[in-house]
């Protein structure tokens, strides 16, 4: 068994990045800690390729400085960063059977035939491909070849790992298995890795520490429990949960929310024409209209298992509660809900930023 590495810091200073007149990330300035998995979270087009592409000497900042383990490397081909990327392609070679392909870095650097064999046995398994070491690429389903890249980038221990999107090719049930894979192999290893994803659920799984990411602009950067229950505006809000956070639009009096025929008191002042309230769906009970802070009629109603999906039309909004698996309203039934007056949300509909 390889035994644990030591992590590296890695610091982003003031990186910026354009193409052109399109400005891709505006000064990021982010540390992360050594050993630690960081997320880079974001929708297509927010930066968060750019910027691992920036760390790995793929791409050149515009400005601002890139370190890994205090060292400058803003300006230091990628192969001198000690750096391992895992691409949403695969990049195998086809000529190369598994094997070949998992062990080719550590052939590069002249590693003993005995200790290379060995490790990239330790590596395949670790991904569930050690039956598969004698096929070639072209044998292989498309979640076998990416698992093949995990492990050829896993076998070189580098400083840092990068991983640009590694599970989006497999399929639901092997990517929560995955998902656990990766987190026990990183923290096993101890090795400072940066992962990019628009998948929240790989996210808030998977990361010590996630930064959002919106247009270019750092959003917010926390633990995941902090990102889900303290957002730091709108755009977080709803980016972070499944189901996302709902919102009502209505507008902020004094010391209440008012929507179409509902009023919500709350414990801020103030006056905002136009104003979101965020609640998240468990944080919301299905009762009857009498009883509800809001009123609607039950648009839809989804069995997921342990749970039923209650989505309640009121206004031109649509909310989303959990209620027990047993619940059994009719669409188009009036119906009231019930909320956690002290995980609500107020949000400035103009900005975003967050209110309460």
């Amino acid at each position: 068994m390889v035994s644990a590495t030591t992590g590296v810091p890695v610091n982003f200073e003031g990186i910026e990045k354009s193409f052109g007149a399109v400005r891709v990330l505006e000064e990021l300035s982010l540390k992360v800690a050594p050993g630690e998995f960081l997320v880079l979270l974001g929708a297509s087009g927010s930066g968060k390729t750019t910027a691992l592409r920036i760390l790995a000497g793929l791409e050149t900042a515009s400005s601002g400085r890139v370190l890994i383990g205090g060292r400058d490397v803003t300006d230091i081909l990628p192969k001198y960063r000690d750096v391992s990327m895992v691409f949403q392609s695969y990049a195998l070679y086809p000529h190369k059977t598994v094997a070949e392909n998992i062990g080719f870095p550590l052939k590069v650097r002249k590693v003993p035939t005995a200790e290379r064999d060995v490790a990239v046995k330790e590596a395949a398994s670790q991904v569930q491909i050690d039956m598969l070491l004698d096929r070639y690429p072209r044998q292989l389903s498309g979640g076998q070849r990416q698992r093949v890249a995990l492990a050829r980038a896993m076998v070189r221990r580098p400083s840092v790992f990068l991983m640009d999107e590694p599970l989006s090719n497999l399929d639901a049930k092997l990517r929560g298995h995955m998902r656990a894979e990766l987190k026990h192999m990183q923290s096993t290893l101890g090795t400072t890795t940066i992962y990019v994803t628009h998948d929240q659920i790989e996210a808030m799984t998977l990361a010590h520490r996630v930064a959002i990411l919106e247009k270019g602009v750092l959003q917010q950067l926390d633990t995941p429990a902090k990102i889900y229950n303290d957002p730091a505006n709108l755009f977080v809000a709803q980016f972070i949960g499944s189901p996302p956070m709902n919102v009502v639009h209505g507008s902020l009096e004094a010391s209440a929310f008012k929507t179409t025929g509902a009023s919500v008191s709350l414990p801020v002042s103030g006056s905002i024409a136009k104003a979101i309230l965020g609640v998240r769906p468990e944080d919301c009970a299905v009762v009857a209209p009498s009883k509800g802070n809001i009123r609607g009629e039950i648009y839809a109603v989804e069995l997921i298992g342990d749970h039923t999906l209650v989505t309640v039309k009121t206004g031109a909004d649509m909310l989303t509660v959990k209620a027990s698996k047993e619940f059994s309203g009719a669409i188009g039934e009036n119906i009231g809900i019930s909320v956690v007056k002290d995980r609500l949300f107020v949000f400035d509909a103009a900005t975003g930023a967050r209110v309460r």
